[in-house]
């Protein structure tokens, strides 16, 4: 179906079941989904509230949901008027089979009609889908297309313990630019949503404040439950009891926007203070639902607690391993590259590096021994405007400690950093700390180092 019918037949549908037509917001809505708009961009068009787009988009798919007896939302709403559309053609060409062979087949009568939209799905119930014993509500409207996924069994894995099998509550998924933390998080949401009641995923420089983040989280929940609200208890629950009455998945990512550039690491900015206090009540109190911040930082209070008992967990994405790099490689045709390996190594697995410097040596015709002779480090500029944003962040100490590890060809001993003349002890303690919590750094006991491709941009660009 092209984008006019599927917008004809969800108007029948909502006309059955509301006895009105789209009206232009509704249809605005529809028709921006279909064109792959984000709430916010369908907001922008039609020069309205994100939070209103949302409400009805939210109202069309329960609408939806129940006159096709499935699950629809803003991300399978395609799909679902796609396969409504063979459903409908395949029952009705049967009907009239049926109603010819019978007799009873009248090509002037309501015979020629096609069947009610209620009774188009198949008659035989005990081969159909059943549906869910629990409404699954999910807003995944703003979650990214998966796209290349490069295999990482273990990490899937971790996350589905810590998620189904541990309940925990907060989860931070971290690392460098690049390196893959949406990917896997994308992946990890695909495969466990449908054992939660609702599955929500928020991009946080779409929502900086937390009352904003909040009342659209709070709207999903209070218009989902609204037709089983008694009329003297209408009022909306303050968020924790949400999460305490509902099982619910909800996904921040890009949380690094809640914090200050030109700070240590995790510093809430003024305007984003109340996070905090929503975080240590998501750790503190009862509750059986997850929240997943995904980002190049962590909040401060979030660390890495050796407590097996704890409700938080931090996973740090590193790299890929060489089979998944070399598939990367295997794309740009250099997976026959004798050094294909050491240039895995060289971009520290990193998917987003390696797809940069692969296409600019495919651009350039050459191979990865003539273009990368010895340890030379191609830095091509999609690369070093991804790691501008976020040396762009780092405070003038971070920058001074850095500075002194880019100058080191082998990793460097704390005590000799220590030595020092320029930073004091607390200090440069302080920024290593930082660093580490924003993977710009490595640490092997008391030894410190930077990667050969964040070595040579500091030395070249950076510092």
């Amino acid at each position: 179906m092209n984008l006019k019918e599927m917008l004809n037949v969800a108007d029948r549908i909502v006309l059955e079941k509301t006895g009105q037509h789209l009206d232009d917001l509704q249809e605005a809505v529809l028709r921006g989904t279909l064109q792959r708009e984000t709430y916010k961009e369908i907001a922008k068009d039609f020069n309205c509230s994100e939070s209103r787009i949302r409400e009805i988009g939210s109202a069309l798919w329960q609408i939806l949901s129940e006159e096709l007896g499935e699950d629809v939302s803003k991300t399978n709403f395609r799909s679902t008027m796609e396969r409504f559309q063979v459903s409908n053609s395949s029952n009705f060409a049967q009907n009239v089979s049926e109603q010819y062979i019978s007799g009873s087949f009248n090509t002037c009568g309501e015979g020629r009609h096609p069947p009610n939209i209620r009774n188009s799905h198949p008659p035989n119930h005990e081969t159909a889908n059943p549906k869910p014993t629990k409404t699954l509500h999910q807003d995944l409207s703003e979650m990214p297309e998966l796209g290349d996924f490069y295999d990482r069994p273990l990490e899937l894995q971790t996350l589905t313990t810590w998620i189904l099998q541990q309940h925990s509550r907060l989860i931070t998924l971290t690392g460098i630019s690049g390196i893959g933390k949406t990917t896997l998080a994308v992946q990890l949401v695909q495969q466990i949503k449908d054992e939660f009641e609702y599955a929500v995923w928020y991009t946080l420089d779409e929502f900086p404040t937390l009352d904003t983040f909040q009342s659209n989280l709070i709207q999903l929940f209070s218009h989902s439950e609204k037709q089983d609200l008694s009329p003297t208890n209408q009022k909306r629950l303050p968020l924790i009891k949400y999460l305490q009455n509902h099982r619910c998945l909800i996904v921040l990512d890009d949380v690094h926007n809640l914090f200050c550039s030109g700070e240590l690491a995790g510093k809430f900015k003024p305007e984003c203070e109340e996070y905090r206090s929503l975080f240590k009540q998501i750790e503190k109190l009862s509750h059986q639902s997850c929240f997943l911040l995904i980002g190049w930082e962590q909040p401060r209070e979030v660390t890495q607690v050796k407590n097996q008992n704890t409700y938080i967990r931090t996973l740090q994405l590193k790299g890929l391993d060489i089979a998944a790099g070399q598939e990367i490689l295997r794309d740009y045709g250099l997976e026959e590259s004798d050094n294909s390996e050491t240039l895995i190594h060289r971009y520290q697995g990193n998917p987003l590096w390696l797809k940069s410097v692969a296409s600019l040596i495919q651009d350039l015709g050459g191979g990865v021994t003539e273009l990368l002779p010895n340890d030379t480090i191609l830095l091509p500029e999609d690369l070093k405007d991804v790691l501008q944003q976020q040396f762009d962040r780092l405070s003038e100490l971070e920058k001074q400690v850095i500075s002194l590890l880019a100058k080191e060809s082998q990793p460097i001993n704390r005590a000799k950093l220590l030595e020092n003349e320029i930073i004091p002890a607390s200090d440069l303690l302080n920024a290593l700390q930082s660093l580490s919590r924003r993977c710009l750094i490595a640490q092997q006991a008391n030894f410190y180092t930077i990667s050969p491709v964040l070595k040579q941009y500091a030395i070249a660009y950076a510092v």
